[in-house]
């Protein structure tokens, strides 16, 4: 088949999947690939190393990549000082969220950036390669990748404490919803005052 008879074809199931509204699906295709070949390098780095293939992974460790996963595609893809790394790909849009913005993809870049645009930004895309990543690091560096995965958990357990210290200081200092404040309200501990 000639180069430009795939074109074409290539072009016509482009324009049927996506009418109304441009998809980068050749991005998406290299996204697939450079995905598909991180697998494999993990799973050659996996097999060179003589390492066997765990057959169940402990609940500990799903939990704590789990966590350390979410974490670390929330700080990718929406944290305010990982701006430069999307900026190539993005448009800052405004603050969204403690320490975060909302960014919108560049439209008018290829389909390869357009792509590398959604990834970057989007934390439940990112999460699927720092799960491989990190799944694959227990394997060959055990270690090192739950002393990463530790500091990420341990940076999503301060996020969480962080909210809810803030969420527990403003309902103290939030003024009552009868309008009654302590001072006023008649006091039913002491009856003999």
């Amino acid at each position: 088949m000639m180069i430009s008879e795939l074109r074409k074809r290539v072009g016509r199931v482009r324009r049927a999947y996506a009418p109304h509204e441009h998809r980068p699906l050749g991005g998406y295709t290299l996204s697939i690939s450079a995905y598909s070949a991180m697998v494999a390098g993990i799973a050659a780095g996996i097999r060179a190393s003589g390492r066997p293939w765990p057959e169940r992974p402990p609940a500990a460790d799903v939990l704590l990549i789990s966590v350390a996963t979410h974490k670390l595609s929330r700080i990718l893809a929406k944290d305010a000082v990982t701006s430069p790394i999307r900026a190539p790909f993005t448009r800052y849009q405004r603050p969204s969220g403690h320490a975060e913005v909302a960014e919108e993809v560049r439209a008018e870049l290829g389909t390869a950036r357009h792509a590398i645009g959604e990834l970057l930004s989007c934390p439940f895309c990112l999460a699927m390669w720092i799960a491989t990543g990190l799944t694959g690091g227990l394997v060959l560096a055990p270690r090192a990748t739950r002393l990463v995965a530790t500091a990420l958990t341990s940076v999503a357990a301060s996020d969480f404490l962080q909210l809810a210290y803030g969420a527990a200081k403003d309902t103290a200092s939030a003024p009552p919803a009868n309008g009654v404040t302590k001072d006023a309200a008649p006091n039913r501990l002491r009856p003999f005052s």
